[in-house]
């Protein structure tokens, strides 16, 4: 498998993570931009020659934007390998390679998000057992801080308070979101739409700075949805999905 690095150099021209091509689609434009500003703070994002397949993304952990203490540590935003090529090892390769850049610049470990058992956008707590990786941390509503030690001495990371236990205020579904994914910029005004026509308070928060997802509610930031306080799923909503949901 051929492996390309995007750079502000190269972002123009390549695909990310999805398939969509056209760089005016506003879920290329918002993820492009997203990690176009990203990239002086020292995100890596590693990706197969065939587009939308396989990639990884991380960046120092104190640059993440995840409410964590993980000073010295490398945060995975994303290890993503799609189905039809999975099986071939392509994971293992661009772990190794996030791994090998981690011990280059003296890092004391990797971090990432998951939980007990598999949830849907999250690592799989099996392959990351499986690579040596262990949980370190877990807030109230089952998500997890798993890290792979490279300085045995060194302290596990966690989460901040407010990511230990998520909850939220506001009545209604209240929705924290990034750019950081690009299928949001798309869905996100879609859902929104749904809901003002069902009736349903709904309310989007766009976390827009380091500052704003590092102090969030929730251990997920790039998609959290609440009702009525309470964390509900990290799981994308459209409207037909949304309306599944509000009508249980």
């Amino acid at each position: 498998m051929e492996y390309i690095k995007v750079t502000k150099d190269n972002l123009d021209r390549e695909h990310i993570c999805c398939a969509i091509s056209n760089n005016s689609d506003v879920q290329v434009s918002s993820k492009k931009a997203w990690l176009s500003d990203r990239f002086d703070e020292g995100l890596v994002f590693l990706k197969s020659a065939e587009r939308g397949k396989c990639f990884i993304e991380y960046i120092p952990a104190e640059y993440a934007w995840v409410p964590i203490e993980a000073g010295g540590y490398i945060y995975i935003d994303c290890l993503w390998v799609s189905g039809s090529l999975k099986g071939h090892g392509y994971s293992n390769d661009l772990l190794a390679a996030c791994i090998s850049d981690a011990e280059e610049q003296g890092k004391i470990g990797l971090c990432i998000l998951s939980s007990a058992r598999k949830k849907p956008f999250l690592a799989d707590p099996k392959y990351l057992g499986h690579k040596g990786f262990i949980p370190c941390d877990e807030s109230d509503n089952g998500i997890q801080l798993w890290y792979l030690p490279l300085d045995t001495s060194a302290s596990p990371p966690r989460f901040k308070e407010c990511a230990k236990h998520p909850h939220t205020d506001d009545s209604g579904y209240v929705l924290y979101y990034t750019y950081q994914c690009p299928f949001n910029a798309k869905y996100v005004p879609i859902v929104e739409e749904t809901a003002r026509n069902a009736g349903v308070p709904f309310k989007a928060i766009r976390l827009d700075s380091k500052e704003a997802a590092q102090n969030a509610p929730t251990p997920i930031t790039n998609y959290a949805l609440f009702h009525d306080g309470k964390y509900i799923t990290n799981e994308q909503m459209n409207d037909r999905k949304f309306l599944k949901l509000i009508n249980r």
